[in-house]
């Protein structure tokens, strides 16, 4: 029975827009259709500009908008944050009991899945006002202001509704993933052969296409070890794709692979089956990626609500608001049509991750600053989310418990089981969520392509989808697998 918050969903629910699931078995080959049609009209999305926004008053969060699947001044200018936005404050209020909801209950996954939906298009619509009236893009007239909003909403719109479709068995994975996936595909493609100019300089942006003209007029290579732009002032203003960046991004690659295959196995043995055994693995990644999308999500709401109560407020000088100063301290360098707005102090300031091995040179402080925020919220997400993902011991125990399940030595009993657990699970939470926050932040600090966290994500949403596609095929080619599958 559906809990009150829920029920008031009722009537919205029956005017939602919906994909209906398939009243057939899709079949392999439809799946790679489906999947690959969502592919292109994400990247077509992230490529159409948004009408009336001048190409130069773009919007920053460069780093955060990879995670995010987010390309700026495009339809896709909100990409995937309002869904993730919307999806984790659900989880959080059902895992910790603050709305009534049995997702065993078939009615209330269904009015959970419109919950969704609903807060995910009003998030849409609240981040599309506050990006216009936060001045993202400028001063723009009252006729512009609406176009842009409406074509916000309606791409918002649009991007539910191709997570939906593959999220309900017409294509493989999820939407989400597969956005990500594709939006740090297509940066690292970008920092390494991007024959576009360089922010203020005559070269290529691209390092490999750099790398071929400084090979080709016999350049020493030396300079493309920490290849950057500094204004005339001395400041640094960006950074390019570095042979730095380079090997750290493989590096990280297989760090990552690696720690995606350490594990601990418990050994178990089913109660009616006598000599019969089996292994429970714990991941050192036990909560997969979850705690670094959290943390992202939060910095990134850090960074764009104190833009724009900055904005809001005339874009006062530091020790004007004091309030201000604490939350975010900005400096605008651009002009009123062409914002370019930089953190330079408060929280925001310490959320924002440094993008080269220079800027860490040149602010320590920021760099130590982030890199232990970015720690600590990682670890504090993943034990949160044991419970609320409902991986926590006691959980595990009673589904082990359930499935007839014991471990050899021990009496067949649920809180024997949950003893043995409480040894491992939250101490390896722990260790991961450490060990993830570091490689995250350390990556971003060396330069790496797609950003520390955008590699991290990719990798493991590339083994999961290699995981899918391989139990996929086989069911397709032998039948009685699916039994295994649960299909």
């Amino acid at each position: 029975m559906a809990g009150r918050f829920l029920s008031l969903f009722k009537p919205i629910a029956r005017v939602l827009p919906e994909v209906k699931l398939p009243e057939r078995r899709v079949r392999f080959n439809e799946k790679i259709f489906w999947t690959g049609l969502i592919l292109i009209i994400f990247l077509v999305m992230s490529e159409v500009p948004l009408y009336g926004i001048q190409a130069s008053a773009l919007g920053q969060l460069e780093a955060l908008r990879i995670i995010f699947a987010s390309t700026r001044g495009t339809l896709m200018e909100l990409g995937i944050g309002p869904i993730v936005t919307a999806g984790l404050i659900l989880q959080l209020l059902a895992g910790s009991n603050m709305i009534e909801c049995d997702m065993g209950n078939a009615e209330d996954r269904s009015l959970f899945t419109s919950a969704s939906k609903v807060l995910t298009i009003v998030l849409t619509g609240v981040q599309a006002a506050a990006y216009i009236v936060g001045g993202m893009y400028g001063t723009l007239p009252g006729t512009t202001a609406v176009i842009v909003f409406l074509q916000l909403l309606g791409a918002g719109v649009v991007v539910l509704l191709m997570d939906e479709l593959v999220q309900k068995g017409w294509g493989f994975g999820s939407g989400v993933s597969l956005f990500i996936m594709a939006g740090v595909a297509k940066t690292v493609f970008w920092d390494a052969f991007s024959p576009a100019p360089a922010v203020g300089q005559s070269g290529a942006y691209g390092l490999f296409v750099q790398l071929g003209g400084s090979v080709g007029n016999s350049t020493l290579l030396s300079g493309l070890w920490l290849r950057q732009y500094v204004n005339t002032t001395g400041a640094l203003v960006s950074s390019n794709p570095t042979l730095l960046g380079f090997v750290a991004t493989i590096i990280s690659f297989f760090v990552i692979i690696y720690m995606e295959g350490v594990r601990i196995e418990l050994p178990l043995s089913y109660a009616g089956y006598k000599g019969y055994r089996s292994r429970y693995p714990i991941k050192l990644l036990y909560v997969s990626n979850l705690p670094v999308i959290f943390a992202s999500a939060l910095f990134a709401n850090v960074y764009f609500f104190s833009q724009l109560f900055w904005s809001m407020s005339g874009q006062p000088l530091p020790g004007v608001n004091p309030w201000l100063d604490i939350l975010g301290q900005f400096k605008n360098t651009g002009t009123s049509t062409s914002p370019t707005i930089t953190p330079v102090g408060g929280i925001v300031y310490y959320v924002t991750a440094p993008s080269s091995w220079t800027s860490v040179a040149q602010a320590p402080w920021q760099a130590l600053g982030y890199l232990g925020i970015l720690v600590v919220f990682c670890v504090i997400f993943s034990l949160t989310w044991l419970e609320v993902g409902g991986i926590g011991p006691s959980n595990v125990a009673q589904q082990l418990m359930d499935a007839g399940m014991q471990i050899p030595g021990y009496r067949r009993s649920g809180r024997a089981i949950e003893s043995i657990l409480k040894r491992y699970i939250p101490a390896v939470t722990v260790v991961g969520g450490i060990l993830v926050g570091i490689l995250a932040g350390l990556s971003d600090f060396f330069g790496v392509f797609g950003t520390g966290i955008g590699i991290l994500l990719s990798v493991g949403i590339i083994y999961q989808y290699y995981e899918t596609l391989m139990q996929e095929r086989a069911a397709e080619m032998y039948p009685a697998f699916r039994r295994l599958f649960g299909e």
